[in-house]
């Protein structure tokens, strides 16, 4: 017997639907959603639920289109075209997805949403906040969307453990804190990701960098120079790893470490493992320093470090100095410099008690390159800064800036303005990339270009 077949035997009282049909005269919004949450009740109270699961999600849809028309139009129901179909497609969101997040979910243009309870949805297009019209029936609905989507990554959010870290099966990266942390109710953010990844000559086109600073990164990447992006939230320093990482040859083998998996990398020979939170009895935690160590003992070219952001700087230092060249890592900080010392502080919160000038000659001799990019006032990303590590002088790591971003003023339309040029500094890896087959010009480093 199909679905349809089991809703058609069992006999809906034409009353009950008739004061949904009554509620909807004149469809303002509040009672548009109640209609919708009494149709979408009333179809969870007849409908076997083991038979939906047995469907495919295509033949799914129809049945609940057919299903939730044949509701409406039996009785009648006061409904336009456009709010039928509205109501349709709602409740195939309902019952297929993550609700009214679909919509926004569905537009490619949107790269951040963030649900500041259930009565306000904020969603970030092209570097600026907007705020939609969308919103959830309650706190209950918003729950329910919540632990539909970190369900699917087996993590669990509840008053025992209130924050939660997860993912979109597009990679999308997921965070929720709720009550009694969230005093105003369930909050959720999902820093999204393209569908189709960003490649070097997109964000080349998007004037993130020059045509000059991508051949630079792009030879750094092939001749397995170890490098690290540091940036602040949302500056782009992951969509940055993954185009970089793009420029690893297919032979190798990579082996990614994350708290949430939202790499999109290409290559065919890629391993990804992922942190696992404590259970509710508090065990069961794996953090990321223990992935990083047994990462060592699988046999990996390179390894890239989602995101440095504790005790595992020192086992990931110690990696990229004991034959793991080539690794990549994220990291929070607002300048290159501000970036070297956070990572040795992360390093002392691995409770080695090293000297600090062993610290710093540890960072010295493992990281090549820092990669700066910010998000400016206007909301666009740009690398604003490549500097070199070139050793230690005394207790203090050395560098020397390559390239740079010069702001020199906001337009009428608060555009940013400003510039891209070359120090003129000639890099020490300058004849390693040359080794590696990298063919890298000295003009490239020509102070007297600009680009604009």
């Amino acid at each position: 017997m199909s679905l349809r077949d089991r809703l058609e035997s069992l006999h809906t009282p034409p009353e009950a639907l008739q004061n949904i049909v009554k509620s909807a005269a004149g469809l303002g919004y509040e009672t548009y959603h109640d209609l919708k949450a009494r149709i979408h009740q009333k179809l969870l109270d007849r409908v076997d639920l083991t038979v939906m699961e047995s469907l495919t999600p295509d033949r799914l849809k129809d049945e609940l289109k057919i299903l939730v028309e044949r509701l409406l139009s039996e009785e009648n129901t006061a409904l336009n075209e456009t709010e039928r179909r509205n109501l349709v497609r709602d409740i195939q969101h309902e019952m297929l997805g993550l609700g009214p997040l679909e919509p926004l979910l569905a537009d490619p243009t949107i790269s951040d949403i963030l649900v500041n309870t259930y009565q306000q949805i904020y969603i970030e297009r092209r570097g600026k906040l907007e705020l939609t019209d969308i919103r959830f029936n309650d706190d209950a609905h918003l729950m329910k969307i919540i632990d539909k989507i970190v369900s699917r990554v087996g993590r669990r959010v509840d008053e025992s453990s209130p924050m939660v870290d997860a993912r979109l099966p597009d990679g999308s990266r997921v965070n929720a804190i709720i009550p009694p942390l969230a005093i105003d109710g369930p909050i959720m953010s999902i820093r999204r990701f393209s569908a189709v990844p960003l490649r070097m000559d997109d964000i080349i086109e998007y004037k993130s960098l020059t045509p000059d600073m991508a051949t630079v990164l792009k030879g750094l990447a092939k001749a397995k120079m170890n490098m690290l992006i540091s940036g602040g939230t949302g500056s782009g320093k992951t969509t940055m790893l993954n185009i970089l990482s793009g420029f690893i040859p297919e032979v190798e083998r990579i082996i990614t470490i994350e708290d949430a998996a939202e790499l999109q990398l290409q290559q065919p020979h890629i391993i990804r493992l992922e942190t696992r939170p404590p259970n509710i009895e508090g065990r069961g935690e794996v953090p990321q320093r223990a992935l990083v160590r047994n990462s060592l003992r699988m046999r990996p070219d390179r390894i890239i470090l989602g995101e440095v952001r504790g005790a595992e700087a020192l086992d990931m230092l110690q990696a990229m100095n004991t034959g793991h060249e080539g690794s990549m890592a994220t990291i929070h900080a607002n300048t290159p410099r501000d970036a070297i010392t956070r990572l040795e502080n992360m390093v002392g919160m691995a409770g080695m008690n090293l000297p600090p000038k062993v610290i710093r000659q540890q960072i010295s001799s493992a990281i090549s390159v820092i990669i700066q990019i910010a998000r400016l006032t206007d909301g666009k990303r740009k690398v604003v800064s490549i500097q070199e590590i070139t050793g230690t002088e005394g207790d203090v790591i050395t560098m020397q800036e390559l390239f740079h971003y010069v702001q020199t003023g906001i337009g009428t339309d608060g555009a940013v303005q400003g510039y891209f040029c070359s120090t003129g500094v000639r890099p020490k890896f300058i004849d390693r990339l040359r080794t590696h087959g990298v063919d890298i010009s000295d003009a490239l480093f020509d102070p007297n270009k600009r680009f604009e």
